[in-house]
């Protein structure tokens, strides 16, 4: 992670115009590198590198592609997944920490990051918990209550979320009493668009 400087933010996208419009957004506030392609985004992730802004669209080397290099690389960055595709059940099993759906708004682009750089602050337990949360809100802002209740893998999801819980509850107390938690469970759910 930065260090010294503003944060860092790579955007991969394909599309030339999409991604100097995210860079003109955000480079007041962040150091932003640009990728066109996958390939070049793994050339660019360095430990400097604080969110990634990725496409999960591209040719040659699909956004899921590099999510599990990313993650494989245990690279220590929070990855938002940006599409024009709306979330499906293959989502559960991405490690993103945040889906955000083409075309964002400077707004909701800027605050995923702001979330995305706070969370890299909590230990690994919590973060891994926020990202199946973000999954879970990403599927409940798509799917009606009938397609989630038929979905085995939307199942799985629910059940690993409430192991997650427990095994942050065991490190921190119990987080159904604390109210900030609460708060802050809810506030996700609603940043990442579920209900």
């Amino acid at each position: 992670m930065s260090e010294n400087g503003p944060p860092v933010v790579l955007v991969v996208e394909d599309e030339p115009d999409v991604a100097e419009t995210y860079r003109r957004w955000l480079r007041s506030s962040y150091d932003v590198r640009v990728a066109p392609d996958g390939a070049t985004a793994m050339t660019e992730l360095d430990g400097d590198v604080d969110v990634v802004l990725l496409d999960r669209m591209m040719p040659e080397m699909a956004g899921e592609e590099v999510l599990r290099e990313i993650r494989d690389r245990e690279i220590d960055c929070r990855v938002a997944m940006v599409s024009a595709v709306d979330p499906d059940f293959d989502i559960v099993e991405m490690g993103f920490d945040a889906y955000v759906t083409k075309p964002p708004d400077r707004d909701e682009l800027t605050g995923t990051i702001e979330r995305l750089l706070d969370r890299a602050e909590l230990n690994d337990d919590l973060q891994e918990y926020y990202s199946l949360v973000a999954r879970q809100s990403a599927l409940q802002a798509e799917k009606t209550e009938a397609e989630l209740a038929e979905s085995d893998e939307y199942a799985a999801l629910v059940d690993r979320i409430e192991r997650e819980r427990e095994r942050v509850d065991e490190e921190l107390g119990d987080m159904s009493t604390d109210t900030e938690f609460v708060g802050a469970v809810r506030e996700i759910m609603d940043d990442e668009g579920g209900e």
